[in-house]
């Protein structure tokens, strides 16, 4: 067996964990910290919204040696905005201008044609309104919202509405790291970049819900025993699902880095970057959030009730109760019986010497004289 399956082995038997549940307001504040920035970044940068969303003209030209930054800067100067240009697979251009008009890229057309110095009909003017790109949208903004919906309510009836609300939390955590990354890095939002955002929420949907699984096992008649809080079990139950988490994470992001580094960066195939990026964005931070954010917000919700208060306070009490015993345990003389037979235990500091047995230091043995 691997290294890490022993670890992976150790971790679901409790012989070996990581203190979670305990660190959860150090996982809170990079949290947040995170999230600051990424709101920060969305709104000083804002959104690089695709012509799908807010209208424009897409030019594709026959195959040319002109580079991508020379087409840049004729799409700039026919135009008068910032154009999107990616080098297709054979050879060909696609020119991205948002905000035009039929009579816009008409003339747009004309001035790239001489710019490339080919035919006007050799280079292709495609339309998009920006009424359709408020259609999409909305459409978008549904379904996510039909999501989150379904998301609660599923979760509130195979769990409990505290953990609906931890995931719900999860998950909005999740988008807006991924969005306030789209706004820093300047990517191209487009409809691939919406279905990439509702895959990852599946996926970090999929991690939450295991170990929401395994706590809700470990915790029947939890109020019956005397030894473990919920965030003790809590805590285990993320430890025994750790190793599965992270398999199932890196699984995952290897071909989504194949698509965003390999295909988008390396080969220049920018149409994998506006999905991609989020899928790989979004991965990383869903299996963040299921560790560090879902599970402990279960746990303080769940020490808020009357009845995990009282279990707290009968645990701790009960482990004060024993360290004091231990310590009087060590602090006792230890009798003569236990050092003849040898089962004295470790002593920690100074302890009572034993009773001399009749024998003086270097005194001989027998009778007295």
């Amino acid at each position: 067996m691997s290294k890490l399956g022993n670890i992976g082995a150790r971790l679901h038997r409790g012989e070996i964990s990581y203190d979670f549940i305990g660190h959860r307001k150090l996982w809170y504040g990079i949290s947040i910290l995170i999230t600051i920035t990424a709101i920060v970044g969305l709104a000083v940068r804002g959104l690089n919204m695709g012509i799908d969303f807010q209208g424009g003209a897409v030019f594709t030209t026959e195959k040319t040696s002109v580079s991508v930054s020379q087409a840049e800067e004729y799409a700039k100067e026919a135009s008068g905005h910032d154009a999107v240009v990616q080098k297709l697979g054979n050879g060909t251009l696609r020119i991205q201008i948002a905000g035009m008009d039929t009579k816009q890229s008409d003339e747009i057309k004309t001035d790239l044609a001489k710019d490339f110095k080919v035919d006007p009909e050799t280079i292709a003017a495609d339309l998009v309104g920006p009424s359709w790109g408020d259609q999409i949208a909305n459409k978008a903004w549904q379904g996510l919202a039909i999501f989150m919906v379904l998301v609660v309510i599923y979760l509130a009836i195979a769990f409990e509405w505290r953990m609906a609300i931890a995931a719900l939390v999860a998950l909005i955590h999740d988008i807006t790291i991924t969005v306030g990354i789209y706004a820093l890095v300047g990517f191209e939002v487009t409809p691939g970049t919406v279905i990439g955002l509702l895959t990852i929420l599946g996926y970090s949907l999929y991690d939450t819900v295991v170990v929401f699984d395994s706590l809700k096992e470990q915790t029947k008649d939890i109020t019956k025993q005397n030894r473990w809080t919920y965030s003790d079990i809590a805590n285990r139950s993320i430890n025994s699902t750790l190793v599965r988490s992270i398999n199932t994470t890196v699984v995952a992001l290897l071909p989504v880095a194949g698509l965003l580094f390999i295909g988008g960066g390396f080969l220049g195939a920018g149409t994998l970057n506006d999905i991609s990026l989020s899928l790989f964005v979004g991965l990383a931070a869903g299996a963040y959030s299921s560790i560090f954010i879902a599970t402990p917000l279960v746990a303080d919700l769940k020490e808020q009730e009357p009845a995990m208060k009282a279990l707290k306070k009968r645990v701790l009490a009960k482990r004060a109760q024993a360290s004091v015993e231990e310590d009087l345990t060590d602090a006792r003389p230890v009798s003569d019986d236990e050092l003849d037979d040898g089962t004295a235990h470790a002593v920690v500091g100074p302890r009572t010497q034993p009773a001399s047995r009749g024998r003086g230091r270097g005194r001989p043995s027998g009778k007295r004289r």
